[in-house]
């Protein structure tokens, strides 16, 4: 979405904060480049679905002036760890600087509302668009383009939902804990901690970390029946649900999983 021109400057980054992969970090001295500031958590999904796209701007774009920042603000009890944090951003193999927002601060001078979040700033430091969520990937790169003066081939999307003008039916809402049960989505995740395994429609699961971890992937968007079971030594956070295509010829048949 287009923010009115000039018309917000971009919060300052508080002091004190652990930075991952540079320095600390000023926004005013940023002025001269585009800045694009991504909330994210490495225990959600959703942002996880987002992630390759900005690792892939970083790689494309950063020779041509474009800066791009993560500011991880943990919503789920193990993602407020900066341990954990710092040990994701590794895992996940991330090279664009990261910020931990421990105490949300720059989550509250954003306003923020959720994950993930995308906020533009062009190079005067004023915001040029902003996105809740999932999507927006060409919008997003077309942006880009336009604030380098550059005019390239866009990255194609890494999955069929994240094609542009799609609709998608509606997933099931996330759930608590650990959940079993119907279900209708693209895919089932689950966060997860601890060490030991968890066993979702008779597929093992091995928990080894703090993340969010992949249960049942389906080719497009599915009615199916999830039996999750949780082994000693693992704590369920949430069980989530991630969008998917519609079948062809409508909805998908019932899955076991």
């Amino acid at each position: 979405m287009r923010a009115p021109e000039h018309a917000i400057p971009a919060p300052p980054f508080p002091r004190d904060l652990t930075w991952i992969n540079v320095a600390p970090l000023r926004m005013d001295k940023q002025r001269g480049r585009p800045v694009l500031v991504e909330f994210w958590d490495f225990c959600r999904v959703n942002s996880l679905r987002t992630l390759p796209y900005l690792k892939a701007w970083h790689e494309r774009y950063a020779a041509d002036g474009l800066r791009v920042i993560g500011v991880h603000a943990g919503g789920f009890l193990p993602a407020r760890a900066t341990a954990n944090v710092v040990a994701a951003v590794e895992r996940l193999g991330i090279e664009h600087p990261v910020v931990v927002d421990e105490r949300l601060e720059i989550w509250d001078f954003y306003g923020n509302e959720g994950w993930p979040a995308r906020y533009l700033w062009d190079r005067q430091g004023a915001l040029y668009s902003m996105h809740y969520g999932e999507g927006a990937y060409q919008e997003t790169e077309r942006e880009i383009q336009a604030l380098l003066g550059v005019e390239r081939e866009l990255l194609a999307p890494l999955r069929p939902e994240d094609a542009e003008d799609v609709l998608l039916p509606a997933q099931t809402a996330d759930h608590p804990g650990a959940y079993s049960g119907p279900y209708e989505a693209g895919g089932v995740w689950a966060v997860l901690e601890g060490s030991g395994e968890v066993v979702a429609n008779a597929r093992s699961v091995a928990v080894e970390e703090p993340g969010c971890y992949p249960l049942v992937e389906h080719p497009h968007h599915t009615a199916g029946v999830l039996e999750l079971a949780v082994g000693a030594g693992v704590t369920c956070h949430a069980t989530c649900f991630t969008p998917g295509v519609a079948a062809p010829g409508g909805r998908g048949p019932l899955a076991a999983g």
